[in-house]
């Protein structure tokens, strides 16, 4: 049987998922909270390190993100700021935070000035209904998306947006996991 290598596909060692698991439970916590501010999962993603890949970690990190409790978003959404704010701070967190709303402003013409103008009033429509600001994965996504979806979902009732800002903040927290991963 042929020896591999580091070289081959597969193989290679992954210096992230090195770095990760090379942290003390402490410093891995702390790195955790950046990609979501929920105890319970901080503490059941850090307790299964040291990972044999960075598919099993982003797996068990998903698994555990899935069905976060109304507390949790509540806990989660303190350190997050509204769409359209700048989060301040120089740390990671804040940084991937401004990269993740960049599309949000990164059309000037008129019309996508309006659409971020009439996205500020749902937005205050949101925060009066539900009492949380309006949480959604923006990586990506334009503000007239950002806008469709804040309309949408200003129609559902407490229990069912509570349930989807919890969906939204399992898909921001994979996607910042994955940034953790590739800051190495």
């Amino acid at each position: 049987m042929p020896e591999t290598t580091p070289d081959q596909p597969g193989d290679a060692p992954d210096p992230g998922l090195a770095r990760l698991n090379a942290l003390s439970k402490e410093d891995l916590r702390t790195e955790l909270a950046q990609c979501l501010n929920v105890d319970r999962w901080v503490e059941a993603v850090a307790s299964e390190a040291p990972y044999s890949d960075r598919e099993t970690l982003l797996a068990r990190a998903d698994g555990h993100a899935r069905g976060i409790t109304s507390d949790e978003v509540a806990t989660a959404l303190a350190r997050h700021p509204r769409i359209g704010e700048k989060a301040k701070g120089q740390d990671t967190e804040s940084a991937w935070s401004r990269g993740e709303q960049s599309a949000f402003a990164a059309d000037t013409d008129d019309a996508s000035a309006r659409v971020q103008r009439i996205f500020t009033f749902a937005q205050g429509e949101y925060e009066g209904r539900f009492g949380q600001i309006y949480l959604v994965c923006a990586s990506g996504r334009s503000s007239r998306e950002l806008l469709a979806d804040l309309v949408a979902r200003l129609d559902n009732d407490r229990d069912t947006e509570l349930t989807v800002v919890g969906e939204e903040l399992r898909k921001i927290s994979g996607l910042r996991l994955v940034k953790l991963l590739e800051a190495a």
